[in-house]
């Protein structure tokens, strides 16, 4: 079985379905189905590919994509909390020593507006 991941139908995914383009993954599945048996279709991480009849019968004939498609998950490695905590405390008292400085230089203005 071929499988495709269709993610835009040409309207807005809203409760309105504002129309976009009328087409979307459409002439992309079109072209790809017509290929289906000339090009390789096996990684599963990709938009469309295909599954055995036999993984399908293992899985209780679901046609579910999701029970099929492989999604590759990128590890992200954000900076210890303490270092990110110190940056923003050193960030934080710059933009204090900004706005005094602000305010210093343009006192007349302030004092204007009371």
């Amino acid at each position: 079985m071929w499988f495709y991941d269709m993610t835009a139908d040409g309207f807005s995914l809203d409760d309105k379905r504002t129309f976009i383009d009328g087409k979307g993954d459409i002439p992309d599945i079109i072209e790809k189905f017509q290929k289906r048996y000339e090009n390789d279709f096996t990684d599963r991480t990709a938009k469309c590919f295909f599954v055995s009849a036999d993984e399908i019968r293992e899985n209780n004939y679901d046609l579910s994509i999701s029970k099929y498609k492989e999604i590759k998950y990128e590890e992200v490695e954000y900076e210890p909390l303490d270092k990110l905590y110190q940056r923003w405390q050193t960030d934080e008292q710059a933009i204090r020593t900004k706005m005094e400085s602000l305010k210093q230089n343009f006192s007349g203005l302030f004092e204007s507006q009371k």
